[in-house]
């Protein structure tokens, strides 16, 4: 039997890698991590995580102005400086802790870009490392729109680590990031105008939905210009200017940029060895393989029609132990559910509702407001909206509008996962007053 240094390399520390390994090496397994970046990658570091620390204070915000009709005068002050110190206090140690969990644990670590020279050897800073197995799981990054001045585009990293909030700001592309975005600078009172090259906005909800969160933002003050294509970014004593195809201009003190995002596969090796891989990630087959059988890929660096998420790389993290441990069942994925976290949020599962309107023989739709109960924080446009398999009336999909809709969404998720019906619910007795309650007592 071949003697190798470890038995699972993991190239990136992230989500889609740190859960599996974790488990492996307490079976006794030999494991390092190879990573260029900071460890625990982009959602512990640059994304969901710092995003939502900063979020919290806006929600407030929101809670505060749906109570301007009921006695709740004026709103609290936002310090974004002190928002930001904050920030940074709860997320510029996690590397470290990361780095003594591994330590403890047994897993060496490797910092730098790896690269498989083979089928069972990974290069990182000219040291050959050789392994049983490899799981490749180095995300994903911001696209950079290729226009004249992309340089003055700021990515989500960015925006992440902003010290002191513009005047005013540009947001180019109207996805999940720049939406969530744009709901908090134009609460703190930034002047934000969103281009989008598309008709409309949040591609990945219902139209219907999409609609409605825009209309909210035009109403607190966003400008929103579709069917716009950029052109071209300026920069003129520290302002800018954006131009698009079609002829218009816009100028801020701040552009950001949220095209997309895209896989990090270049300079791995993968070509050299057959794996196929491009901007949309790595393809693998239904146990995460690659076309080479001991190496496999995980998290948002998988080529995959299901929501890249942070729940879904650490499920793919611990199935991948189970493979690497000797269970040979495919992978299946449960109901995943999908929350923009605007103001309000905007949460999916299941069958889309786009998708249940489009086949009214196969399903049927029911839409329930739910704000306008005691416990909603005066939430008056709440609603949901649930997919029926008409053939027996199951729960397969659901849509939620309203600032609860990130928590409401796991309850449903079980419903959809679970196969379960109304009358299912009918037999349980949820807590009362509370917003679970009354939600699912509308459907």
């Amino acid at each position: 039997m071949t003697d190798f240094d470890y038995d699972v390399i993991y190239i990136g520390s992230g989500h889609g890698a740190n859960h599996g390994a974790l488990k492996l090496v307490q079976q006794g397994q030999k494991i390092a991590f190879v990573e260029a970046d900071k460890l625990g990658g982009t959602c512990t570091n640059y994304g969901c995580d710092a995003k939502l620390l900063l979020d919290g204070p806006f929600q407030v915000l929101e809670d505060v102005t749906n109570y301007q009709e009921a006695g709740l005068v004026g709103q609290p002050n936002l310090d974004w400086e002190q928002l930001m110190a904050s920030k940074h206090a709860m997320i510029d140690g996690f590397p470290a802790v990361l780095d003594q969990i591994f330590a403890k644990a047994g897993i060496n670590l490797y910092r730098g870009r790896g690269r498989l020279l083979d089928a069972h050897t990974v290069e990182v800073n000219n040291e050959k490392l050789t392994t049983k197995n490899i799981v490749l799981a180095t995300g994903l990054r911001d696209s950079t729109l290729p226009v004249p001045g992309h340089e003055f585009i700021h990515t989500s990293k960015d925006f992440l680590d902003l010290p002191t909030l513009p005047e005013s700001m540009i947001f180019i592309g109207a996805g999940v990031i720049s939406m969530e975005f744009a709901s908090m600078m134009v609460k703190a009172g930034v002047q934000v105008t969103v281009v989008e090259f598309g008709d409309r906005a949040l591609t990945n909800v219902p139209a219907s939905y999409a609609s409605k969160i825009v209309a909210k933002l035009e109403d607190e003050g966003v400008h929103f210009h579709f069917n716009e294509a950029v052109s071209q970014v300026a920069e003129q004593d520290g302002h800018f200017t954006v131009s698009t195809q079609s002829g218009l201009t816009f100028e801020a003190a701040y552009v950001f940029g949220a095209t997309g995002r895209v896989a990090n596969v270049e300079n791995l090796g993968l070509e050299e060895l057959g794996i196929e891989a491009g901007p949309k990630g790595i393809v693998v087959d239904d146990h995460l393989r690659t076309a080479v059988p001991n190496i496999y890929a995980s998290g948002d660096v998988v080529e995959k029609s299901i929501p890249k998420l942070t729940p879904t790389a650490a499920f793919e993290s611990n199935y991948l132990a189970k493979v690497l441990s000797g269970d040979d069942q495919p992978l299946v994925y449960p109901a995943v559910p999908f929350t923009v976290y605007t103001l309000p949020r905007i949460s999916t599962l299941g069958v889309s509702l786009d998708q249940a309107e489009a086949d009214p023989e196969t399903y049927n739709t029911k839409t329930a407001p739910y704000g306008q109960s005691f416990d909603t924080k005066r939430d008056l446009k709440a609603e949901v909206t649930l997919v029926y398999r008409k053939a027996d009336q199951t729960v397969v999909g659901a849509v939620i509008y309203g600032n609860d809709a990130a928590s409401l969404i796991n309850i449903l998720t079980f419903v959809v996962d679970k196969g379960l019906k109304t009358t299912d619910l009918e037999q349980m007795i949820f807590g009362f007053p509370d917003v679970t309650y009354n939600m699912l007592n509308k459907i």
